[in-house]
């Protein structure tokens, strides 16, 4: 079946409740174990047959945010949803307190109450319109992100149909590009700056009210991070500024002496070289022909995973009027589907999507069998198995830039490195925000500016004021509908350079260790999964020292001049 023949039906809420409530009765402890665990199994079931639906609308209002009838499905389950949450809470608590919890931890595992323990502490149906109130924000700054209309070479684009100008050979097209962009943006900074403040007292509001004293822990709760805090993500992002700052700040030296720049700006930091950045040597089904070939020689597991894809039409790439922005990976349980969504725009990005995503997709594919709990890993962890796809495509990567292999690996390693610092970046300030909720729109640009600066000592945004007052930030999705989901790519990063390595030593072995990372699914904590698979913890101080001397070494060996 295709994509497209992907049945959607409104769910039946009321039918839904009084089906859950059914096997609620059956949780309490005048049941036998084996009871409570076919209820437990049936609310998965039905969990999952309202994920579908939700999953599916989400993805048909992507692809057309103009399309009326998608648009008011996602109302609904924007607003519908969250009164499911009481009812899934009380499932928690029975599930957690249960007298036969000893045996669902030997038929289960462990994880699945460590994560209750947080759910638990996170909840009370007192915060389910708050929730109802931050999904109208998030999907009000998507649709305002997605309308953007820029008058530019003769066309109207959209902010992803511009990027291909931000990175363009030419210097002034490139300025002229960021400045078009910056000013869009800027006849939208005050209802960006109304939406994000909003987001921040609501969170606010909903820490106090569950006992927090401000959303950061709060936020940790939410993301389900059992292993650890902000003590030791503080710690991590002194190990990026100690040691990746510095690399990252020689690399941009190497960049301007390529591009014969004394003075690089901003709108520098998009191209790599003279002779342009890297890009694919043909259009969307090129790519996608390829992509068929390398993942069919990289192993029969990959195979199987791509020829699902293409032969259900689940994957939609290219940039439309009226499509979201970015790209992402999502499952649809009802039909065992990962779908990967895209805006093509002919960059690098292009492929990495092809790389990135499906690394993403084919985690979730390989865990299909799982628990729904346990399908998906915790979010950093389910970066490696993405960004660790990047780099397992290397052997391959010729068949989409051709000429430009060389020069894509050094560029796609050291843009890997140079990210660090700006995740970082990221996460600090979101720290400050909520440490800080009652500041002004104008305080939090300031602190991003300064946080900006500590991180990327040499950025200069020359002439454009707007980016210059701290604004960068308007454009980071993750920022506003997924508070400190952001430094998980960094970590994530950190674990895919430890498969880069591996992989030059020895490829059978790393090969097998990564997809038997897969096949675990979420079934462990993201300290939990390194364990398994024997790769090293990113906060133990020495780690990032370790993992970025092959890397240097790689980059310093590439006499990047010819490029």
């Amino acid at each position: 079946m295709k994509f497209n023949n992907y049945k959607y039906v409104r769910p039946d809420l009321d039918e839904l409740k009084q089906k859950l409530t059914e096997q609620v009765a059956k949780l309490t402890d005048d049941h036998t174990f084996e009871e409570q665990y076919q209820a437990y199994l049936e609310i998965d079931r039905l969990g999952e047959e309202f994920s579908s639906m939700a999953v599916l609308s989400s993805i048909r209002n992507s692809i057309n945010t103009t399309d009326e009838f998608y648009e008011k499905e996602n109302e609904f389950f924007d607003v519908e949803a969250p009164t499911l949450m009481p009812l899934f809470h009380q499932i928690s608590l029975l599930l957690y307190n249960s007298k036969h919890r000893k045996q669902f931890e030997e038929k289960i595992g462990t994880l699945i109450f460590d994560q209750t323990a947080l759910s638990l502490k996170t909840f009370k149906p007192e915060i389910v319109p708050l929730i109802q109130e931050l999904n109208k924000l998030s999907t009000e700054y998507s649709k305002l992100i997605a309308s953007a209309q820029i008058d530019f070479d003769g066309k109207v684009l959209n902010l992803s149909q511009m990027t291909p100008y931000t990175a363009h050979i030419d210097r002034e097209t490139r300025k002229k590009a960021q400045l078009a962009v910056s000013d869009w943006l800027e006849t939208k900074e005050t209802e960006i700056d109304n939406i994000y403040h909003e987001m921040v007292q609501k969170r606010h509001q909903m820490a106090l009210e569950l006992g927090y004293e401000n959303y950061v822990q709060l936020g940790y709760d939410r993301m389900g991070r059992t292993d650890y805090g902000p003590k030791e993500v503080k710690k991590y992002r002194d190990q990026i500024y100690e040691v990746i700052v510095p690399i990252v700040s020689e690399l941009q030296k190497r960049k301007a002496k390529r591009l014969g720049f004394k003075d690089p700006k901003s709108y520098d930091l998009a191209v790599s070289f003279l002779s342009g950045n890297p890009t694919p040597k043909g259009d969307r089904a090129w790519m996608v022909t390829r992509a068929k070939k390398m993942y069919e020689e990289m192993s029969p597991e990959t195979g199987e995973f791509i020829n699902f894809m293409l032969d259900r039409e689940l994957m939609d790439l290219d940039s439309k009027p009226g499509k979201r922005g970015g790209g992402y990976c999502t499952y649809i349980p009802k039909y065992r589907s990962p779908f990967i969504f895209a805006n093509f725009n002919g960059t690098e990005g292009d492929v990495d999507v092809l790389t990135h995503e499906a690394g993403h997709a084919f985690q979730v594919y390989q865990s299909r069998d799982l628990l729904s709990s346990y399908r998906w890993p915790t979010m950093e962890a389910a970066e490696i198995h993405s960004m660790s796809m990047e780099f397992f495509a290397w052997p391959w990567i010729d068949l989409f830039f051709l000429e430009d292999t060389e020069k894509y690996k050094f560029s796609h390693l050291a843009g890997a490195i140079s990210f660090l610092p700006y995740g970082a970046t990221v996460d600090e300030f979101q720290h400050w925000v909520y440490e800080n909720p009652s500041v002004t729109p104008a305080e939090r640009k300031a602190a991003w500016a300064r946080i900006e600066k500590k991180y990327n000592p040499t950025l200069d945004y020359g002439v454009d004021e707007f980016m210059k007052k701290g604004t960068r930030w308007f454009r980071q999705g993750h920022i506003f509908s997924s508070p400190f989901y952001y430094i998980d790519y960094t970590l994530a990063q950190v674990v895919a350079f430890q498969y880069w390595i591996k992989d030059r030593e020895n490829h059978e072995k790393t090969w097998a260790n990564y997809l038997s990372l897969c096949k675990l699914g979420g079934s462990y904590s993201f300290l939990g999964l390194l364990k398994q698979v024997g790769l090293d913890n990113p906060f133990v101080e020495g780690t990032i020292k370790r993992v970025a001397k092959p890397l240097k070494a790689y980059l310093d060996g590439v006499d990047d001049t010819k490029f």
